[in-house]
């Protein structure tokens, strides 16, 4: 067993037994309050500086919804805290930006894996001069499969690309990573599933296309707007993470 880093924590004000060992993490506080609604008994254990976390019941399971916020820096410190309280397993429920023709917003990815920038993604303060293995656990990414095709719904199976700036793509980058096989750029994929390895928890994730770098480029979706397609994913998620052992 990994040993998580010490606590307490600093930023989530919960203690032990306020979050489960199964946790459903995403950026923004509108879904979490969204997924919050679809667990039963939810309760709210933490708001300190808006990293909204509920912990409730999915079919008699316990299981946190959390927000990391946008970023990796943002992010690493939900992870590790979160971990600090207790979670066993993490699996994101995102967005990404399209990299590839084939893909289209509202499109549903499972992230095989997160390239990143070696030294970037608040990972190189962790081993700087060293990249950190950034893949899921393959039990996550099977019950991520397994659930949406029982869903009825579609998933393309991708790596992503983990960028450290929303605004510093250039031109040519959507078409650089895709030639790479890379479909799609979220923000916090490589320090998720690094730190699942580092720390010893499970990771995986699930994310919606809410805007395309390519063809007929798209503004990017509203929480509002992503609704109907988070409450499909919700499911999808809250399934792979009751059935994946921890």
């Amino acid at each position: 067993m990994v040993t998580p880093a010490m606590g307490p924590p600093f930023h989530i004000l919960a203690k032990k037994g306020d979050v489960a060992e199964r946790v459903i993490v995403a950026g923004d506080p509108a879904r979490v309050k969204q997924l919050a609604q679809m667990l039963d008994n939810p309760r709210l254990v933490n708001e300190n500086r808006q990293l909204l976390v509920y912990t409730g019941e999915y079919k008699g399971i316990p299981l946190t919804v959390a927000t990391h916020g946008i970023g990796s820096g943002s992010a690493t410190i939900v992870f590790e805290e979160l971990r600090m309280l207790g979670a066993r397993l993490m699996i994101r429920l995102g967005t990404a930006g399209g990299m590839s023709p084939d893909l289209k917003v509202g499109d549903f990815i499972i992230a095989t894996g997160a390239a990143t920038l070696c030294n970037g993604n608040s990972l190189g303060m962790y081993m700087p001069g060293y990249c950190l293995p950034a893949s899921p656990s393959p039990d996550v990414t099977m019950n991520l499969i397994k659930e949406v095709e029982h869903s009825g719904e579609k998933a393309i199976t991708t790596p992503v690309f983990s960028s450290d700036a929303f605004y510093a793509e250039d031109p040519d980058f959507a078409k650089k990573w895709s030639d790479k096989g890379v479909k799609a750029v979220e923000m916090e994929c490589a320090s998720l599933f690094a730190l699942g390895w580092m720390r010893g928890f499970k990771t995986g994730a699930l994310l919606m296309i809410s805007d395309m770098l390519v063809g007929e480029k798209t503004e990017l979706l509203t929480a509002e707007q992503l609704a109907p397609r988070v409450e499909k994913a919700s499911r999808i998620v809250f399934e792979a993470a009751i059935k994946t052992p921890v």
